[in-house]
């Protein structure tokens, strides 16, 4: 499991190791019950605080991410599909939110956007 964090943001470290941990799960790269690294050796390899891991893993596990066993460590928990599904379709609605901003300043008619969606779906089914 490879993680990177970046002094180039304003986004804590924390939030890096969250966002990162949550885009491994989403992708299927981390499975249901595969093991995490325990919060020392992930702050190790960081070179970051363990309370700075310990914060990530605790916004893991209160989103359903993780699960934590006293003396057994930290494994990917059996996700609900339809958690995993709302929060892609949250991400979605963001870029949506950041297309409509684009083209309400750029005069781009909500007919056009419509039609690059459909068109940019339609070529995903095809690839």
């Amino acid at each position: 499991m490879e993680i990177i964090i970046s002094s180039n943001t304003s986004k804590p470290i924390y939030e890096q190791i969250t966002t990162q941990i949550k885009a491994l799960i989403m992708s299927g790269e981390l499975q249901t019950g595969d093991p995490v690294p325990s919060m020392r050796a992930l702050a190790k390899s960081l070179h970051v605080s363990v309370i700075t891991v310990q914060k990530a893993y605790e916004d893991l596990q209160r989103d359903g991410f993780i699960e934590t066993t006293v003396g057994r460590g930290s494994f990917v928990s059996a996700q609900n599909r339809d958690f995993l599904q709302e929060e892609q379709q949250r991400k979605a609605e963001g870029y949506l939110q950041e297309a409509v901003q684009i083209g309400k300043t750029s005069g781009i008619p909500v007919e056009k956007l419509v039609e690059m969606l459909r068109l940019f779906y339609q070529e995903g089914e095809s690839s």
